[in-house]
């Protein structure tokens, strides 16, 4: 797979079906939203335009077919999408921040939402808000979660779009945790994951060390 590269491949375990996107501009920009420094704007805009590259790597593989177009010079045989269906689907609220960069890419394709809390007493992820495409059974879709820590709502997330339908199950994410990979792909075999940075671990309350803070924190300027 061209552009991006296996963390490990299958008999090399524990993160089969994940890639790790190595490209300079992700890297760098990756660096600059882990400032604690950087700005909620400037933290917004760098999300979305690392969400635009990865999402053009995670594309790679979508199928072309052929077409011919009339150039102001000649006829040209060309490519195009081979009527593939598409939907980004965001984990709220902190999912949000990479939406805009997912449609600047492909803007004809359709936006789900999903909600998830963590139940007190049994600290399992409780869905409390899902909306999407009715045709969602139709499209392939990219689930959008900056950071994966304890790969909780993720996992719950994949398995609600599998329930609804979803044919094909990719997850995309900023930084992921060691911890939330081996929960993610343990329950899921069938999906893809595409991942910035996988950082050391989860501290005591949760965070992702370095990581980067609370991205929705961070994105919408609360505490």
């Amino acid at each position: 797979m061209k552009g991006r590269d296996l963390l490990y491949n299958e008999a090399q375990a524990p993160w089969p079906r994940t890639y790790l996107f190595d490209h300079p501009l992700i890297q760098h920009k990756l660096t600059l939203i882990r400032d604690k420094r950087t700005s909620s704007k400037e933290f917004r805009e760098l999300v979305q335009e690392i969400t635009m590259l990865m999402v053009y790597e995670a594309t790679r593989d979508l199928p072309l077919e052929e077409t011919v177009v009339e150039t102001p010079i000649a006829h040209a045989h060309a490519h195009i999408l081979a009527g593939k269906k598409l939907a980004f689907v965001p984990i709220l609220r902190a999912g949000l921040g990479m939406v805009a960069g997912a449609l600047q890419l492909i803007p004809n394709a359709r936006v789900g939402h999903v909600g998830f809390y963590r139940d007190p007493h049994s600290l399992q992820p409780v869905e409390y808000y899902c909306k999407l495409p009715q045709d969602i059974a139709e499209r392939d879709a990219f689930l959008l979660d900056p950071m994966l820590a304890t790969g909780g709502s993720a996992s719950a997330a994949v398995a609600l779009l599998k329930e609804k339908g979803a044919r094909t199950i990719r997850t995309l994410h900023l930084i992921a945790a060691p911890e939330g990979l081996h929960k993610l792909l343990n329950d899921h075999e069938d999906i893809s994951v595409y991942v910035a940075a996988v950082d050391q671990r989860l501290n005591e309350h949760g965070y992702i060390v370095p990581g980067l803070g609370d991205a929705g924190d961070r994105l919408f300027g609360t505490k």
